[in-house]
């Protein structure tokens, strides 16, 4: 294990502002360079020289330049990336769970910023802002055609600095300033409780730095309030990802050891890998194996992994590899489809890129790319059906996404009608009070998905969904 795993950026159902998530890996620049096409490079210098020459005003060479990089980059697929100064000290901060902001998951919408949730106890939280909110504004500038990243980054800054969101409130109909001091933001990626004698609840929210170790401590409560634990539900609904170190622990904490857990495949030598379920593949330099501390009994507890449209990548491998080993009952609707790894190259002492340089694949040689995980037992989200998975986005959706590489996609036609009919839906619900909305917040006593979970551990009969099918993967246009 020559890599050091690091995080990377990603935005699915919302991305914490100032923290973007993904698989990838870390690793220094390569030696060896590729003979440049003369030809091409030409024009570009004439286009640069040009630009210099003729445009309207003048032009900064650093700005053209780098400029040029990013749009190189970024027209590859949506995770390849290009990180200026402020860009690469945010994605570092990114995989420690902690950031200076505003403290909001968001997602786009129209062209402008939706708040997917505010994170508790946050200055956003504190200020009243609400879930579907949009943010027209970020202090004077519109956000209307600004990139997500850009969004994230002006609402980023230092901390006791602040920031002005001009709020869209639809169900209110009316549009209002908030003014926000920014502040560290620490984001809790593990919760769990004991749902009822026998049976525990854990869920992961993301895989960050602290993730397996507040993972351990959670089992750890579980296992001390009962030792004799008859089943565990864990839930990894609208996780978004983050450090492939963290999945493969996540994996190995209930897999036998040394199974395979996710494999890579990519052009390069380093990007051929297999990950297993031992301490050599996620254990940090330095720091001794966490999953030591864990009961031998979660080895076998009866298990039941919560899965939906909006568990991505890391998540996806740990679906994967308890699917593939038989070790889990996947429950929920197919996952994002996020099955592709980037890798961090920096450029100089503080730039770099972000390259998607391989697919992942489950144990079994299955690549989820732009298709996602298929649940062994499709459950509706809510006793009504799937009321607003519609509306959340997939990898299939991302403009420029990598195909699974095993075989073409097909075109779902009916999906732009779901989704609106979803949209108008979740307006109406969102004009109700908490209590009678008809999906509750995840762990809750009406979590629906949750109570059947619980009665598959049980043996009890499960509500299985009517409507839901394997989603086969969407043909990309070009």
């Amino acid at each position: 294990m020559g890599h050091k795993l690091k995080i990377a950026g990603w935005v699915s159902v919302g991305v914490v502002a100032g923290a973007l998530t993904t698989v990838s890996l870390q690793t220094v620049a390569r030696g060896a360079m590729t003979p440049l096409p003369l030809e091409e490079i030409q024009q570009l210098s004439a286009v640069f020289g040009l630009v210099k020459t003729d445009y309207v005003e003048p032009v900064d060479d650093k700005k053209l330049i780098t400029d040029a990089i990013s749009g190189m980059v970024s027209s590859l697929d949506p995770h390849s990336q290009y990180f200026d100064k402020k860009s690469f000290k945010e994605f570092r901060e990114g995989t420690s769970g902690r950031f200076v902001g505003v403290g909001i998951e968001i997602t786009q919408e129209d062209g402008l910023i939706k708040i997917v949730s505010p994170i508790e106890g946050s200055p956003a939280f504190r200020a009243g802002l609400k879930t579907n909110d949009l943010i027209t504004k970020i202090d004077e500038t519109a956000v209307k055609g600004l990139a997500l990243n850009d969004a994230v980054k002006r609402m980023r800054g230092e901390p006791s600095t602040k920031v002005t969101l001009t709020i869209f409130r639809k169900d209110e109909n009316r549009t209002f300033p908030v003014t926000i001091t920014r502040e560290e933001i620490k984001t809790q990626s593990v919760k769990g409780k004991m749902i009822e004698p026998g049976y525990a609840w854990i869920r992961l929210s993301q895989f960050q730095e602290r993730t397996v170790d507040d993972f351990v401590r959670k089992v750890e409560e579980v296992y001390k309030q009962d030792p004799n634990l008859k089943g565990l539900v864990l839930d990894l609904r609208n996780d978004p990802g983050g450090l492939l170190d963290a999945a493969v622990a996540i994996s190995a904490a209930f897999l036998p050891e040394n199974v395979t857990v996710v494999t890579t495949n990519g052009q390069l030598a380093d990007s051929k890998a297999t990950y297993k379920a031992a301490p050599d593949y996620y254990q940090r330099r330095g720091g001794g194996d966490p999953l030591k501390r864990l009961p031998a009994s979660l080895k076998s507890v009866p298990l039941v992994v919560l899965v939906n449209e909006g568990s991505a990548s890391a998540s996806e491998i740990v679906a994967g590899a308890l699917q593939d080993h038989k070790r889990a009952t996947i429950m929920g609707s197919q996952t994002f489809g996020k099955g592709s790894v980037q890798t961090v190259r920096p450029l100089g002492p503080d730039t770099g890129i972000k390259l998607t340089t391989a697919r992942y694949y489950t144990p079994s040689g299955k690549s989820i790319q732009a298709k996602g995980i298929v649940p062994d037992v499709m459950i509706d989200e809510s006793e009504e059906g799937n009321i607003f998975a519609a509306l959340r986005m997939r990898e299939a959706d991302l403009d420029k996404h990598l195909n699974s590489g095993q075989g073409e996609e097909r075109k779902d036609e009916a999906r732009e009608k779901a989704r609106e009919e979803a949209r108008k839906r979740m307006e109406e619900e969102a004009k109700k009070p908490a209590a009678d909305r008809k999906v509750p917040e995840f762990g809750s006593d009406k979590d629906f998905q949750l109570v059947q979970a619980l009665n598959q551990l049980k043996g009890r009969p499960v509500l299985v969904s009517k409507t839901l099918t394997e989603r086969k993967e969407e043909k990309k246009e070009n």
